[in-house]
């Protein structure tokens, strides 16, 4: 009797753990199923899965159409600049095969002149402007022909002299200036690599132009170890050429009649006597020959001084010429 309350009380309490678990496994889904449902309530439901600096209407075709626009157009400007290359180069041989290397004066190219190339960088400024100073002078050189015209339409008694003067100004003057006194500070602060070449160039277009002895009776056979003395002879040729330049352009500024000069004498004279067009004429010709004056005077005396410091003088190079003669630096072609 026992035995059978014991067996009934046991099934009892097995049938009560089964229905708990039942319970437990129930309640662990609803909470799932729950929680399922809850996420879907917080997502916002007027959220858009596409992008707002895109119109979900647009035409894909036309979006790769302008792409492929886009791209024609890149291919376009590399083709033309490939072109406009391909004529650069073409002139560029066609000036070699004509000229050489040779690109200075631009019409009839004589020698080569490129700042930018053969000058150092800390010197460009410097050799730039004192290559502004030689256009200032060239453009002044014309001018003052012009006004030596109008001083003979004026009336002046010496207007024939005056414009006969001046011409022989505009074909001598300028192209020595350049060559005695430009291209060798051009020169000196060359490049030790193209200084040799560039000197031939010199001595070839100084032999046409007849200008300096020296110049014409020898020709360089570049050493390397004279590099130094060789810069010397260039700034000697500098000193003594832009100074006499020096002199001449003070000599134009005044304006002596029958000299050739519009300067200041005849642009008082022209104004004077009523003649505004030549009086004008003077002022411009008179302010050009101050300007390039005044400009390389100044660039003389810092050129003088910055080699008087190094220890470089006319005495010194002379000195040098003496003892060593022009065939330490110069030898027969």
């Amino acid at each position: 009797m026992v035995l059978a309350r014991t067996n009934s009380m046991n099934r009892l309490r097995r049938t009560d753990l089964v229905k708990k678990r039942k319970e437990c496994v129930y309640l662990t889904l609803h909470q799932r199923k729950i929680s399922q449902v809850m996420s879907e309530f917080t997502e916002n439901p007027f959220a858009s899965s596409h992008s707002l600096d895109t119109n979900p209407f647009d035409d894909p075709s036309s979006k790769q159409a302008a792409e492929h626009d886009a791209h024609s157009e890149d291919i376009s400007r590399r083709e033309r600049d490939l072109e406009r290359r391909e004529r650069e180069l073409n002139q560029r041989a066609e000036h070699i095969r004509t000229h050489g290397r040779n690109n200075w004066p631009p019409f009839y190219p004589l020698i080569y002149h490129a700042i930018s190339e053969e000058i150092p960088e800390a010197s460009r400024p410097l050799i730039t402007r004192l290559y502004q100073l030689w256009l200032v002078l060239f453009g002044t050189l014309i001018i003052n022909m012009v006004a030596c015209i109008f001083l003979l339409i004026a009336g002046s008694s010496d207007g024939g002299k005056d414009l006969g003067g001046s011409i022989g100004y505009v074909f001598i003057i300028a192209p020595l200036s350049f060559l005695l006194w430009y291209r060798p500070i051009y020169n000196g602060y060359m490049k030790v690599s193209v200084i040799a070449t560039s000197y031939k160039h010199v001595l070839k277009l100084t032999r046409r132009a007849g200008a300096s002895t020296l110049l014409l009776s020898v020709e360089l056979n570049f050493d390397p170890l004279d590099r130094a003395k060789l810069h010397l002879i260039f700034i000697d040729f500098y000193f003594f050429f832009g100074g006499f330049h020096l002199l001449f352009s003070v000599y134009m500024i005044i304006g002596i009649p029958s000299t050739g000069s519009a300067g200041l004498i005849q642009m008082i004279q022209m104004y004077a006597q009523g003649h505004w067009a030549a009086g004008i004429l003077g002022t411009i010709a008179t302010v050009g020959w101050t300007v390039q004056g005044l400009g390389n005077a100044f660039y003389y005396h810092q050129i003088w001084n910055h080699h008087s410091a190094a220890g470089h003088t006319m005495d010194k190079a002379k000195a040098e010429l003496a003892s060593h003669g022009a065939k330490a630096y110069f030898t027969r072609g």
